[in-house]
């Protein structure tokens, strides 16, 4: 876990992006590197969001340096490394909280649940609150992470025709890490 954090550090800290050690400090202090990527799907285990999120952001360097689309490689490490911050949760709540069966054992099928202490609020607008209160984004970037997920977020029906380059290098790269890299043998069991 310390390389994919000293990676995560590293890379963000390149961006030199104005308010970029408050965000790496939060990360510390949040559980990001601790956290579940999802209840029961990818990563669902204990440093998941983090290993998630340095996976979409090799997905995402790599269609980037392939395609060349307008687009920084500063937005593409932000966007790709903090695009799911707001699974950790918010308001000293962790987003996720152990799926504890009334035997008393963890769920095997489902590790995780949902914190039902936090409001119904999409990680989508949770992670772009987190962000804008330790550092600027820029529009592109702000879109990018708000619209993520496409066609599977609860924002489905506001994307459809308004796509952006850097949105559709952020989309598919989450949807490359988590439907592939992260299905292979292994990575969901780690």
């Amino acid at each position: 876990m310390n390389e994919i954090r000293t990676k995560i550090e590293d890379l963000l800290r390149s961006t030199e992006r104005a308010g970029v050690e408050f965000m790496i400090t939060y990360l510390g202090e949040s559980g990001f590197y601790e956290a579940p990527c999802s209840a029961q799907y990818h990563l669902a285990c204990e440093g998941g969001l983090a290993r998630h999120s340095l996976n979409v952001y090799e997905a995402m360097e790599q269609m980037w340096s392939v395609f060349k689309p307008a687009v920084t490689l500063e937005s593409v490490i932000i966007t790709s490394l903090l695009h799911d911050v707001g699974k950790v949760g918010q308001f000293d709540k962790p987003g996720y909280v152990e799926n504890i069966l009334k035997s008393g054992k963890r769920s095997d099928k489902k590790p995780y649940m949902i914190n039902s202490d936090l409001l119904n609020i999409p990680h989508e607008i949770r992670s772009l609150s987190i962000i804008g209160n330790r550092m600027n984004l820029t529009e592109e970037e702000y879109f990018a992470i708000l619209y993520h997920n496409g066609l599977y977020g609860p924002l489905k029906y506001e994307i459809t025709g308004k796509e952006r380059p850097l949105y559709l290098l952020l989309h598919f790269a989450d949807m490359w890490a988590s439907r592939v890299i992260e299905a292979s043998a292994g990575e969901d069991e780690e």
